[in-house]
């Protein structure tokens, strides 16, 4: 188990107009510059005002930290050049879908003609968490307990809860979106690596995807690398945010891995049940508590997190992140994202603001926040 519990960090913005706050597309040089510099670690993304990144391969914590810092900061260098800056959030306040347009290449040109009008809609961005779990069976075996924790870690991370100039009234308004697709949602539960094989081989084999990079649910083992990917999170505007979102996937499997080497595992809860969590999460975000299964009640997410970094006490201290882990304590008391993106829009609406001026006090918040601890 030598590669087991390494760390990658995928995360994809959103660029705008340092001025306006409007998106903008990426220009070509503007790529060509961070391709220059981070090599293999940036790519165009689905529509042309995004951009995604993604870190090494990382021992721990502490270099997931060093290489995220130094994407970002890279990113917003070579963005600032042509007067725009990246933003780490899930929907842009208040730009519309159907101004924007998808980027050029093979895998975009073919998503939009298999998904037809229902991928347009998908100016979202999310980020993703590779742990490495070199053993298949392991994979499988901690993706059916691992999905109890999802909404948890959803509740924490959203920054969606405005959608082309409108306030939701959802946390994670990024979701609703994505779930429209085909093959999202919490994974199916499997028994073994054999019947995830035959399971998804199946599409396969009738051409109706190509590979498992087609299947986004919000847990799956990945197509590329020998770990376990986590996408139910909204991208974090604060760095240290989605360390700590990172450090709790990473301390998660390295409990259930000690669970399997004791003959023990969590419980495994129908996705029905789960899925009422996972909506929890994505109405209210931290405000309004999740369902304790086991105690049949609705606790509140500090009690939940209170909970959860008392199981994983022992594996965030053997993977040097436990002030990362720490930190989650604070996210859930002081609240999320969203919750800070609509005390902006409040606090100048109520200066005398108009609301379009509110939207772009939103947006340069977000900017503010995706330059914290550069």
């Amino acid at each position: 188990m030598d590669q087991a519990f390494t760390l990658g960090i995928e995360e994809e913005y959103l660029l705008v107009d340092r001025e306006t706050g409007d998106l903008r597309e990426a220009p070509q040089e503007l790529m060509e510059a961070c391709t220059a510099e981070l090599e293999g670690q940036v790519s165009p993304e689905f529509l042309q005002c995004q951009i995604e990144i993604g870190t090494r391969v990382c021992a721990d914590i502490t270099a997931a930290r060093a290489d995220l810092r130094r994407l970002r900061a890279t990113v917003s260098r070579c963005a600032e050049a042509h007067g725009l800056s990246p933003l780490a959030v899930s929907c842009h306040p208040f730009a519309d879908w159907k101004d924007q347009q998808h980027t050029d290449r093979d895998r975009y040109n073919q998503l939009a003609r298999d998904l037809g009008g229902v991928v347009r809609r998908m100016l979202i961005c999310g980020m993703h968490v590779h742990v490495g779990l070199p053993d298949d069976e392991l994979r499988i075996d901690l993706m059916s307990q691992l999905s109890y924790f999802l909404p948890h870690m959803l509740a924490l991370s959203a920054s969606s809860p405005f959608w082309q100039g409108e306030d939701t009234r959802l946390a994670s308004y990024r979701l609703t979106v994505f779930d429209n697709l085909p093959r999202t949602g919490l994974p199916p539960q499997f028994n073994s690596w054999a019947e995830y094989e035959r399971t998804t081989e199946t599409l396969i084999t009738l051409g109706l995807i190509e590979d498992t990079t087609k299947i986004w649910w919000d847990l799956r083992p990945s197509h590329r690398f020998p770990t376990l990917e986590t996408r139910i999170c909204d991208v974090s505007p604060r760095m240290e945010d989605a360390l700590s979102l990172a450090a709790l996937a990473q301390c998660l499997a390295r409990f259930f891995h000690r669970l399997r080497q004791k003959n023990q595992r969590w419980r495994v809860y129908d996705r029905f049940l789960i899925n009422e969590n996972r909506w929890r999460a994505q109405r209210y975000g931290t405000s309004e508590g999740l369902i304790d299964f086991g105690a049949r009640a609705i606790i509140p997410l500090t009690q939940a997190v209170e909970e959860i970094r008392e199981l994983i006490a022992e594996d965030a201290a053997a993977l040097g992140c436990e002030a990362e882990i720490a930190r989650l304590s604070h996210m859930a008391e002081t609240g999320t994202s969203a919750d800070r993106q609509r005390a902006v829009y409040t606090e100048t609406r109520a200066a005398g603001k108009d609301h379009q001026a509110a939207m772009r006090a939103v947006v340069a918040h977000l900017v503010e926040e995706f330059h914290l601890d550069l």
